[in-house]
């Protein structure tokens, strides 16, 4: 565990949730993802608050090795922005910056195809609910690294996708439960926070992909387009707690089912110093999900990914984000 540098402007009370802003779709959330090595599995719980909305977006997702997934997704109400509890889930920040604690009570979908959750109300009604029961801790196995933006207004909010925004990568230990079989859960994975306006469809697309091979070695790759013709790229490697950014992205994807669903990706990243470090990727297990607003509807493919880089080999995240 480390009281790691940090590389922005965070403070350690960024780590609690911030005072509530004035715009309709003010969004302040927390997410958290982990993954066993040894036991080929995991997954991520996200908590988004829209308290001016006056209701949370609350996700589960697990990964099993056999290929299932176990999926919930709640629109709790809630009052406030006052912490992170809502539908079954609660974060508690116990050492800002350094260690944090995940726990879920609740029920999940179990998806042996998970790719029926293109289709969501069909996909709830025809497969087995199970009862699931989370309890994680999550400490910190390199720097913090974002920006709050305090200081900058948005323009429109209604354009917004996140003012401020930061991530670290943790080491996971705890266990998952899921209909009274408990599994002892020893993860490395990434969290973040986030704050500010946001709707999911003011982008075009974003591909993040995220991977703790351990303290040695941390990579989180970023690549988001506001639109088809304006591209933004950045990113980390850190090594052994040292951090050099990303400034320049050559991603290769490959996909199923017309560019829909990724399944392999191949990334060649140079960094500030003028190394390149390339990133191979390989989905091991996968689920579409969706976001609707108005008439536009968002598909994010969430996948368990294999990792290989400089020598080493981890399971992390591939999340792939299109407007449909």
């Amino acid at each position: 565990m480390v009281s790691a540098p940090v590389y922005g402007d965070i403070k350690p009370q960024d780590d609690y949730t911030h005072p509530l802003g004035p715009e309709q779709n003010f969004n302040e959330s927390m997410y958290f993802n982990f993954f066993d090595n040894a036991k080929g599995l995991g997954g991520f719980l996200r908590i988004g608050n829209r308290a001016n909305e006056k209701y949370a977006e609350v996700t589960l997702t697990l990964y099993q090795p056999d290929g299932t997934v176990l999926f919930n997704w709640k629109r709790p109400e809630i009052e406030n922005n006052d912490g992170f509890d809502a539908g079954g889930m609660k974060f508690e920040t116990i050492d800002p910056l350094v260690k944090l604690r995940t726990t879920y009570e609740g029920h999940a979908v179990s998806l042996k195809d998970p790719k029926q959750m293109a289709d969501p109300g069909q996909a709830f009604r025809e497969n087995p609910h199970k009862k699931v029961s989370i309890d994680l801790l999550h400490e910190a196995v390199a720097p913090v690294y974002g920006q709050t933006n305090n200081e900058r207004a948005d323009a429109d909010p209604e354009q917004g996708f996140g003012r401020a925004h930061y991530e670290q990568h943790m080491h996971v230990t705890g266990t998952v439960s899921i209909d009274g079989e408990t599994t002892q859960i020893d993860a490395y994975g990434l969290r973040d926070h986030s704050w500010g306006p946001r709707y999911w469809q003011n982008i075009y697309s974003y591909r993040w992909l995220t991977c703790s091979f351990g303290p040695e070695l941390n990579v989180m790759v970023s690549e988001i387009r506001r639109t088809p013709e304006e591209r933004t790229q950045g990113g980390v490697v850190i090594r052994d707690g040292k951090l050099e950014r990303i400034k320049t992205i050559d991603l290769d994807s490959a996909f199923q089912d017309e560019r829909i669903h990724h399944q392999r990706m191949t990334a060649t990243l140079g960094l500030e110093n003028g190394e390149q470090v390339t990133l191979e990727g390989l989905v091991k297990g996968y689920i579409p999900l969706r976001n609707r607003r108005a008439s536009m509807t968002t598909h994010i493919g969430e996948g368990m990914t294999e990792y290989r880089c400089l020598g080493h080999t981890a399971l992390g995240i591939s999340e792939y984000l299109d407007q449909v």
